[in-house]
């Protein structure tokens, strides 16, 4: 998970969501209510030629979900690459730093 401000371009992560089934999605509640954003950004998984893979399928699911459940626009964002870069910059927490990138992606595509 990570957090950012639009009109500055940037984010920061926040941390990685372990938990699993209702724990995991009472995670993401708290952090909903704590934040209130004006949407959600995801990271869509894809092989390096852009083709779609299994975990491409299961991100498109859980936009799918987040549309439902919180009832906030969800933005889809190719995360190819993002893991990457935030393991090249030292990241300690990979996935949120990951997090981060993909929202300053967002961010600079739709500006």
């Amino acid at each position: 998970m990570a957090t950012g401000n639009r009109m500055l371009g940037s984010a920061r992560g926040l941390r990685t969501i372990t938990e699993q089934g209702d724990a995991r999605w009472a995670a993401i509640t708290a952090l909903i209510q704590e934040w209130a954003p004006d949407a959600l950004v995801i990271g869509v998984p894809r092989h390096p030629d852009g083709a779609p893979h299994e975990m491409t399928a299961r991100a498109l699911k859980f936009a799918g979900q987040l549309r439902g459940r919180y009832r906030l626009p969800v933005v889809e964002v190719d995360e190819r690459y993002t893991s990457v870069e935030a393991q090249s910059q030292g990241a300690r927490d990979l996935d949120a730093a990951s997090a981060a990138l993909i929202l300053e992606q967002f961010f600079r595509e739709h500006p």
